[in-house]
Formats: C-alpha cells, sequence, structure tokens
C-alpha cells in the first residue's frame, strides 16, 4: 500500500486545456508556447525515473510529471458553453489535475470545468505555464497528504 502511496505522490497529473478558435493570432502564439512547456516538461522527464540521489530542491524543480494536452474550438457547434464564456477571451488555458486511470493513463471522462484550478488567458510565456502547473501540482501534493493523513486515522 504504501509504495502505491509513494509512486501517487511521485507522479502529478495535469490536464492542460486550450480554449481557441480559427482564425487567432493569439491563439498560435499560445500553442507555440505551450509546445515549448510540453517539449521542456518531456526533457526534464527523461532524467528523472532512476535519479534518487539528488538533493530535495533540484528533485522538486524535476518532479515527474504525467501532463495531458487537448484543445477546444469553442466555435464548434459541440462548445456551445464554452463560446458563451470565452468567445472574447481567446485564447484561455485551464490548468487542472486530471483524473487518471491505472499508472497515470488518463481518465477518458475528464471534462473541463469553469473552475479550473488555474486559468492562463491571452498571452503567457512557457514559463507562466510551468509556474501554473507547478502551483497545481503544489495543490494536488495538499490535498494528496490530506487524504492520506486522514486515511490513516
Amino acid at each position: 500500500m504504501r509504495s502505491s502511496l509513494a509512486l501517487a505522490s511521485r507522479l502529478a497529473n495535469i490536464q492542460l486545456t486550450l480554449f481557441t478558435r480559427a482564425n487567432c493570432g493569439l491563439c498560435d502564439v499560445a500553442k507555440a508556447r505551450i509546445g515549448e512547456f510540453l517539449t521542456k516538461n518531456d526533457d526534464n522527464n527523461k532524467g528523472t525515473i532512476k535519479n534518487e540521489n539528488e538533493d530535495e530542491n533540484n528533485s522538486k524543480s524535476k518532479s515527474s510529471r504525467i501532463v495531458h494536452y487537448a484543445e477546444i474550438d469553442i466555435m464548434d457547434p459541440a462548445h456551445t458553453k464554452w463560446r458563451d464564456v470565452y468567445e472574447f477571451d481567446v485564447p484561455v488555458l485551464h490548468v487542472d489535475r486530471s483524473g487518471t486511470g491505472k499508472l497515470g493513463e488518463p481518465s477518458q471522462d475528464f471534462v473541463p470545468t469553469l473552475d479550473a484550478a488555474r486559468k492562463l488567458m491571452h498571452r503567457f510565456t512557457a514559463q507562466e505555464v510551468e509556474n501554473a502547473v507547478v502551483e497545481v501540482e503544489q495543490q494536488q501534493r495538499g490535498s494528496g497528504s490530506e487524504s492520506a493523513s486522514a486515511s490513516s486515522l
């Protein structure tokens, strides 16, 4: 049981959802910034699996995370809810904890909500995406440690 909790606490499962539309220059820039973040995230995670001798500060900056990414075209008739909310605000990036199946596989039923853990709007950098992800990871760890301590009672 402990090894499962230890594994779960080391893997942060993050969902990035970009609300976008066609012919949106800011959306194209946002996609590029998210791409930079995802590339950097993949590069950082390659060396973290077996490196258990890192000091605590360095390991926090390179913590393993699983990031799922999706785009929602708000002008698609199937997404009128999101068009009503974000029609004049795209691009909007929701950074949230994602539900996961076995060993970090994405949950097929993840549905973005208006109360995402963190939102970035209009113009943002890859570093701002990283900062938002770290903030959501910290929230996830905080709620995970609370539930783990409650279940041990």
